[in-house]
């Protein structure tokens, strides 16, 4: 895999679309009827729509879903030296006023929880309803936060920097045999858990390695300070804040925000004055709504009946 391939792709349960948006071309899926509230899931870096498959059979019960493939992600479009948390908020605004068209419920995982959190400070008047963080990486996704570790003080800083060196921007470099080789050898304890395997796997097929770039040189928040964003949220959230510990051997963050962050986020966006609520689950895989689809929607519909 030398170069980008286009044609990687596999069909999957629900119905792909594409709308454009402008700059990109986005790539959405839907689940549930339109009499049901509209929710918007968004998932994480190198993280296709379909991560959330099996969350939406249980939720388009209750939900009209709308999925989405972010820009630089699965058949979205790749955008080079484009992905910053604001433009790809920008393509969510655009996305809920083209096709959703009504008020929507955001949730978010990881880098999706940042523009989860994005909508719900800078998304138009009446687009949001609430928003859901899961296991955002608050604060620990900038090179100079203003609380805690910074991402090169954490396990993932490896994981990107290896990604950017070896698959290279738009998948320039293709190296996978020599990433393998290099992950084996780098004594991560994230690659002593989860070796990779001999091929790459399917989301990374779809993703383009220069969002892990963007992460480490600290261009995709230059613009977007976190203790900004959070201090004009203006709609009820949800915070969910999943496996944390610190490495032993390295004091490296081990998870997406430490407990000092997640302490600076409640602080913030309690100030702001709406409803919010932080629920820690340390026992919760980081994507828990692909590691455990029935608990994810548990949380997520608890929470939305309180809307």
């Amino acid at each position: 895999m030398n170069s980008p391939q286009r044609d990687v792709f596999v069909t999957h349960g629900f119905e792909e679309h594409l709308v454009d948006l402008g700059e990109i071309f986005m790539n959405y899926a839907t689940a549930g009827s339109d009499d049901k509230p509209a929710l918007l899931l968004v998932p994480g870096q190198s993280e296709s729509w379909w991560g959330y498959e099996k969350a939406m059979e249980i939720l388009s019960g209750d939900f009209q879903i709308f999925a989405v493939d972010l820009r630089g992600q699965g058949r979205s479009s790749w955008t080079p030296k484009r992905y910053t948390l604001d433009n790809m908020g920008n393509d969510l605004v655009r996305f809920i006023a083209l096709v959703v068209k009504r008020p929507v419920i955001v949730s978010g995982c990881s880098s999706g929880g940042l523009l989860a959190a994005w909508l719900s400070a800078f998304a138009m008047p009446g687009q949001i309803r609430g928003a859901v963080y899961e296991d955002a990486p608050f604060f620990s996704s900038e090179i100079n936060p203003l609380y805690g570790n910074s991402i090169r003080q954490s396990v993932v800083n490896s994981v990107f920097a290896l990604w950017s060196k070896y698959l290279g921007d738009q998948w320039s470099v293709g190296d996978w045999k020599g990433f393998r080789q290099a992950a084996l050898d780098s004594g991560s304890p994230l690659f002593r858990m989860m070796p990779p395997a001999d091929e790459p796997p399917q989301n990374l097929k779809e993703y383009d390695p220069e969002w892990a770039r963007s992460f480490i040189e600290g261009t995709v928040a230059k613009n977007c300070p976190h203790e900004i964003l959070l201090a004009q949220v203006k709609v009820p959230a949800l915070f969910t804040h999943h496996f944390r510990m610190n490495n032993a051997e390295t004091g490296e963050l081990m998870g997406a925000t430490s407990d000092l962050q997640a302490a600076a986020v409640c602080r913030l966006v309690a100030a702001t004055g709406v409803a919010f609520e932080y629920k820690s689950l340390p026992d919760a895989m980081h994507a828990m709504h692909s590691a455990d689809p029935p608990r994810f929607a548990e949380v997520l519909m608890g929470w939305a009946k309180k809307l």
